[in-house]
């Protein structure tokens, strides 16, 4: 489907973003894989290669501009100017999360149970940080290998959304507020690019099966969380979603098959979205 095209993939050492990396490759795609974390790369440029796709590994800060231009030149040097961007980097940081899902005036006063703590306890700088990847980690490169496609005379992005961008989830104060800012800003750069032949998409999965959230919210299968009981009784499908879940949706958006879509977030969500909670 998209043989000889040229795709980048960052936060291509995750569950999802490999798994959408892998499938891009096995369609003939020539991927590159971008994360802060090389050993993780390495595992995912070994599965490719074992099938003989073609792949490269380049480890890039995608929130540190200079790091965004140096990935998009090797990637032009190796493979070509880019036809597909995945803005699959991004995440949470628990320091920017509290522990009690709504105010207590005990948090005022430093007297919270031990181990417990308030909207006032946490990490400023980890609150920064969680917008800084989710917001500007999918700004730069999307400018910057923007760059490419105009001189190609098109190209397609997918951005990485949630379902916090719809409403946010308890505790979850700056990844809500930067999942919100990621369908807005896929609205805006839709728009701007839209004469230059670049279409920009999101995807919004659900609660996707991964070590972080087997942690946070347990399996159907061994047993669940509290939360993850929450989530999975919202859940009219009645499971997790897994990395595979994505790989259709992904495809369609990149394809000519959606040659006039552009701006839109899709949730691929198992139901979530339906349920109003009463």
């Amino acid at each position: 489907m998209f043989k000889g095209k040229v795709a980048v993939v960052t936060g291509a050492g995750g569950t999802l973003c490999s798994a959408m990396a892998i499938e891009l490759a096995k369609q003939g795609a020539k991927v590159v894989l971008v994360g802060r974390t090389k050993e993780k790369l390495d595992v995912v440029y070994d599965k490719i290669q074992a099938f003989g796709g073609e792949v490269m590994v380049f480890p890039c800060d995608v929130t540190d501009k200079d790091s965004v231009a140096a990935l998009a030149k090797a990637t032009e040097e190796k493979f070509g100017a880019c036809d597909y961007l995945v803005n699959g980097a991004g995440g949470n940081n628990i320091k920017a999360m509290p522990t009690i899902t709504k105010y207590d005036a005990r948090e005022l006063s430093g007297e919270l149970p031990e181990g417990q703590k308030g909207l006032y306890d946490i990490d400023m700088d980890a609150f920064r940080s969680v917008l800084d990847i989710n917001i500007m980690g999918t700004v730069l490169p999307t400018m910057e290998f923007a760059k490419q496609m105009v001189k190609k005379g098109g190209g397609a992005v997918i951005n990485f959304a949630s379902m916090n961008t719809y409403c946010p989830l308890t505790r979850c104060f700056a990844y809500a507020m930067s999942k919100a800012a990621i369908s807005n800003l896929t609205q805006s750069f839709a728009a701007y690019y839209a004469p230059a032949n670049i279409r920009i998409n999101a995807i919004a999965p659900g609660f996707m099966v991964n070590e972080r959230s087997k942690n946070y919210l347990g399996t159907v299968e061994e047993g669940l969380t509290a939360r993850g009981q929450s989530v999975i009784g919202h859940t009219p499908m009645g499971r997790f979603g897994q990395a595979d879940d994505l790989l259709g949706c992904m495809k369609w958006l990149l394809s000519a098959d959606a040659a006039f879509v552009t701006g839109i977030t899709v949730p691929v969500d198992g139901g979530f979205l339906t349920l109003g909670g009463v």
